[in-house]
Formats: structure tokens, C-alpha cells, sequence
């Protein structure tokens, strides 16, 4: 089945037109007009070639840090909302872990929650999507399973230039942007690659926001 889809989406990049699809939510537009939005789709994702992985990072604008930093930022900007400044304890003894229970030998603590990196930025597989596309005027969805669930699903006999190849159950497990010739772009570890089109663990169809 894997060397039946690789062959097929290899002969669809062969036979069919580069950059031949047409936006779905506008007015037909002449073919240059087609390839055009297609091709800017595609150069903006080939734009960040190169971009470290980040869970959860990137969106309409270009890589940002991951979502659970940009949470922690938030959470340590917000203030008392009575506006009063808490008074430093006086310390009257030896200090006990707040999550240990005096007098319980062989208490365990809590882990230390992991401090986010707050100072790498980058893309995951559905940010870059959703960066990519808006170069196109097209606002995705953020997640890969929403992004895959959007447009017309297509064989990959017919695949084409800006087509999404999505991967896992609906598409919930990653996604990546079909170039044409074989080959695909997406944030992975470590990093934004363009790469074989991978058919591992891809859903039977790919997803066509562009076209119809």
C-alpha cells in the first residue's frame, strides 16, 4: 500500500500541471491568477526552511515560541487584582516544603514543573500551515486535525502543488504541505525540511484548500 501511494503521488506530480489549483472561496480566476496563489502559499512555507521545531509554535505572523511559554509569560504578567503589595514572611523556623506533610516520614514532594524556554521561536506542523496559507489571505484553523478537515480531500493519484498530506487519524498527528515532484515541506523536528513525501502513517487522501 505505501509503494502503491509513493508512486502515485510521484506520477500525479509528473502529469499534472505545476501550481494548477484556484481558490475555492473566490471567483474563478484566470490560470495565472491560480498559479500565482498557490506559488505564494508554497514560497512562504519554502521561506522558513530552516526554522527550529517549536510545540506549538508559529501562526499567521511567523514563529513565535511555544504555546505553554507564551501561557507561563501570561500567567507571570498578572497582577493582585486589589492592587495590594503582599508583606515578606517573617521566617520563625526551618521551612517545610509546602506539598510535604509534617509528622509523615517518606512524604514525596511534587515535581518541579519544567520551566517553558521562552527564548526559542519557531514553527510546529500545523503553525507553519497556517503561516504559509496566510500569504494566500486564508486563515487555517491552528491544529493539524482541523487544518485537514478543511477544503476537498483528493486521491493521491490527483495530488498537486499546495495540497495538504496529513498524517494520523483525521490528520491529528501532523501535516505538511505537498510541493510537487515527490516532495513535501513541514515543521518537524529539528527543524522546518523539505523532505520525500512521506506515505508512513498518512491518511488515504490528501486535504485541497486551493482548487477544486
Amino acid at each position: 500500500m505505501k509503494r502503491v501511494c509513493t508512486t502515485a503521488i510521484a506520477l500525479a506530480a509528473a502529469l499534472a500541471p505545476a501550481l494548477s489549483a484556484a481558490p475555492a472561496y473566490a471567483d474563478p480566476l484566470s490560470q495565472t491568477g491560480q498559479n500565482q496563489l498557490v506559488e505564494r502559499v508554497i514560497q512562504r512555507a519554502l521561506s522558513q526552511r530552516g526554522v527550529p521545531f517549536v510545540y506549538g509554535g508559529g501562526d499567521v505572523n511567523g514563529p513565535t515560541n511555544s504555546a505553554r511559554a507564551r501561557a507561563a509569560t501570561t500567567r507571570s504578567s498578572l497582577t493582585d487584582i486589589t492592587g495590594r503589595a503582599s508583606l515578606p514572611s517573617t521566617p520563625s523556623g526551618p521551612r517545610m516544603p509546602a506539598s510535604a506533610t509534617p509528622g509523615l516520614p517518606g512524604t514525596t514532594l511534587a515535581p518541579t514543573e519544567d520551566i517553558p524556554d521562552t527564548t526559542t521561536v519557531g514553527f510546529d506542523a500545523s503553525g507553519l500551515i497556517q503561516y504559509a496559507f496566510a500569504g494566500a489571505g486564508i486563515r487555517m484553523p491552528r491544529t493539524s486535525g482541523e487544518q485537514c478537515s478543511v477544503g476537498q480531500k483528493v486521491p493521491p493519484a490527483q495530488a498537486r502543488p499546495g495540497d495538504l498530506l496529513c498524517y494520523g487519524p483525521g490528520g491529528t498527528q501532523s501535516v505538511a504541505l505537498y510541493l510537487g515532484n515527490n516532495q513535501m515541506i513541514e515543521g518537524t523536528s529539528p527543524a522546518v525540511t523539505v523532505s520525500p513525501a512521506r506515505t508512513s502513517n498518512m491518511v488515504p487522501y490528501l486535504t485541497r484548500v486551493l482548487g477544486s
